[in-house]
């Protein structure tokens, strides 16, 4: 694999979205984008009763943002734009009336975290530790953050967003809410996403619908809450810190 990608696939009224990036699987714009109608897609399919979210590769689930794109920002309209883009993923997955189990194989940071934290039930192995590591180029995990405070808590995400060098092991992540099991293996988590995907299938398809809703519920300000959040990332990404902080990563 050395192209990025978006790709999914539905057997048996089960959804598969996958995506793919070499640099980790660090998510580019397009790639966020595709992710985004991906989702919205699959979503209003009729032949679809739930929806597994993963990534490629068997390391990293995600990276977060693309820092090539991070870098190359130097007004705050295109800064706003790329924070936008896990934004519009993140809504989609909220609005999305199908339930979403993600399955996280190993580390994931930044904007990862915010996937993972926007799924309905995510399921993990023991290498899926995660970091929110955006303090540490001079921004802040203000796009992803309510996601993560809506799952896991206040006090756990204010923990790791301040403690940007750190990587939580899985099982704290489990402890906290983020993921529903951790496996010691990726072949045993995945032989349990899909049994479990198979087992939501019997369920009644409009309940799901509308336990989704109650899930989400008070979120509706997301779309004008989120654009928001990217707009502070934006204009922070432009600070001298920010720009002398990225210089180091060229």
């Amino acid at each position: 694999m050395s192209e990025a990608y978006v790709k999914h696939k539905i057997e048996n009224n089960i959804a598969t979205i996958e995506f793919f990036h070499p640099e980790q699987n660090s998510l580019p714009g397009n790639i966020l984008a595709q992710l985004a109608n991906t989702i919205t897609e699959v979503g209003n399919n009729n032949d679809v009763k739930v929806i597994i979210l993963q990534s490629g590769g068997d390391r990293t689930f995600c990276a977060g943002a693309s820092f090539k794109e991070l870098i190359a920002i130097d007004d705050a309209a295109t800064g706003k734009v790329f924070f936008s883009g896990f934004a519009n993923v993140i809504n989609a997955m909220r609005k999305c009336p199908k339930f979403i189990i993600g399955r996280i194989q190993g580390k994931t940071v930044g904007g990862g975290v915010g996937i993972a934290a926007s799924t309905d039930y995510c399921m993990a192995t023991k290498f899926a530790a995660i970091k929110l590591s955006e303090l540490n180029v001079g921004i802040g995990p203000f796009v992803v953050s309510p996601a993560i405070e809506r799952k896991m808590g206040v006090s756990a995400m204010s923990q790791i967003a301040i403690d940007a060098n750190t990587f939580y092991e899985a099982s704290w992540a489990k402890e906290k809410g983020l993921f529903a099991h951790v496996y010691e293996s990726i072949e045993e988590m995945d032989a349990a996403v899909l049994a479990f995907a198979k087992h939501l299938c019997t369920y009644n398809p409009e309940a799901m619908t509308e336990m989704k809703k109650v899930f989400w519920r008070g979120t509706d300000d997301w779309d004008n809450l989120l654009a928001e959040r990217a707009a502070i990332s934006g204009r922070l990404v432009l600070s001298d810190f920010t720009k002398e902080t990225l210089k180091k990563f060229k």
